[in-house]
This record gives C-alpha cells, sequence and structure tokens, in this order.
C-alpha cells in the first residue's frame, strides 16, 4: 500500500542533488561560496535519504497500516526539518558572487522553505488516516502520492537556477552536495520519531532517492 508513496519520492530531485561533472570554470569566490553552502547541505541530504529509505522499506503488501503511518509520519517530519535547514544554509550563506545571485539566493531559500511547509502538511494529513480501514487508508496514502507529485514537479525553478552556470558547476565539485547513500531508516534516530505537531519542512524538488 505504500508502494505509490515510494514512487513518487523517488521521482523528485533535491537541491543540488542533480549537479555532476567537475567544471573547474568557477572563480575562487564562487567556489568558496559553493563550499560554505555544501558543508551544511551533506547532512540534511543524508536526513533525506535515510527518511526515503525508510518509507522504501515500508512497501510490503502485508504490512500493517499502523506500522507504515508511523514510518510516513516520522520520515515526512524528518524530510520537513531538513528542507527547513536546507533554506538556512543557502540563506546563511548569503548571496553567490554572480550576476543577479541575491535574487536567485532568495528565490531558492523561498522555494526550499514552501516545501519544507509542504512535507509538514504531508505528516500531518499521514498522521489523521484511519489505520484501522486498510482500504480507506491505502486509499488516503494514494492521495498523499499524489501531492508528494505535485510537491516533485512544480516550483523548482528557482532550484534550477541556483544548479546551473558558474554556481552550479563550483556546487558539482563539493563532496557535501553530491547525494549521499541510505544508512539507517529514521525511525531509528532520537529526531525522527513521530511528534504530536507537524514541524516545518521544505523543497519542492522531493527526493533523494534513487530507487522507486
Amino acid at each position: 500500500m505504500n508502494k505509490k508513496l515510494a514512487a513518487a519520492l523517488s521521482g523528485g530531485a533535491v537541491l543540488v542533488l542533480t549537479l555532476s561533472g567537475c567544471s573547474d570554470d568557477s572563480d575562487n569566490k564562487v567556489n568558496d561560496w559553493a563550499k560554505k553552502v555544501c558543508d551544511q547541505v551533506q547532512p540534511q541530504l543524508q536526513k533525506i535519504a535515510n527518511a526515503n529509505a525508510a518509507i522504501q522499506q515500508q512497501t510490503a503488501d502485508n504490512s500493517k497500516p499502523a506500522d507504515v503511518q508511523e514510518t510516513d509520519s516520522a520520515a515526512f517530519q524528518q524530510i520537513s526539518q531538513a528542507y527547513k535547514a536546507l533554506g538556512t544554509a543557502v540563506d546563511s550563506a548569503g548571496p553567490p558572487p554572480v550576476d543577479d545571485g541575491e535574487t536567485t539566493q532568495k528565490e531558492a531559500v523561498k522555494e526550499l522553505n514552501a516545501s519544507s511547509v509542504a512535507y509538514a502538511d504531508l505528516k500531518t494529513k499521514v498522521d489523521a488516516l484511519d489505520t484501522k480501514d486498510q482500504a480507506e487508508f491505502a486509499d488516503g496514502l494514494k492521495g498523499i502520492a499524489d501531492e508528494l507529485n505535485k510537491i516533485s514537479t512544480n516550483g523548482d525553478q528557482a532550484l534550477k537556477k541556483l544548479q546551473s552556470g558558474e554556481v552550479g558547476s563550483a556546487m558539482a565539485k563539493q563532496k557535501g552536495c553530491q547525494r549521499p547513500t541510505a544508512s539507517a531508516p529514521p525511525a531509528s534516530a532520537p529526531d525522527a520519531k513521530p511528534s504530536t505537531s507537524a514541524s516545518k519542512s521544505a523543497s519542492p524538488s522531493a527526493s533523494a532517492s534513487e530507487k522507486s
């Protein structure tokens, strides 16, 4: 019942995770800016990868609705917190030293924060699903998967702009901005347990997981 959700999560791209290649065209100031951002980005990308992996693991047809709900709620909260932190990282780094850098930075931060809120909303919706009715619960998950698809396809233009040109080349060279490999699922982490209130979260490009 969680397969559509897992597939939706794997369909997006997280900030800087679409970067590839190693161009040496960027000057030192741009490289310094990219390092400042990417050093803060990596832990958050790891949290997102772990959260997505946890949802992927809970995709068996015989998974109990209560277990799926707990896993998904914890994962959405973790993703929400991570995207909020990504927005903070890009914001605190200041504008990249390129043409129109300030506007690009502000728009990217705005999109990350908007996605953070969207994931917090998904957590609230998962928490509200009725786990006693498996068919109804599965329908609810389908609706959440549809919303995930919208999050991953809408409003990521500013992030794509941030990842282009000199800035994108500089970020691509930073280890902190490379796609991480998922480790322990978030449900086992102290800050990943479901809470009673939704946390803020962000990012249109929805997922760090390559799996579907």
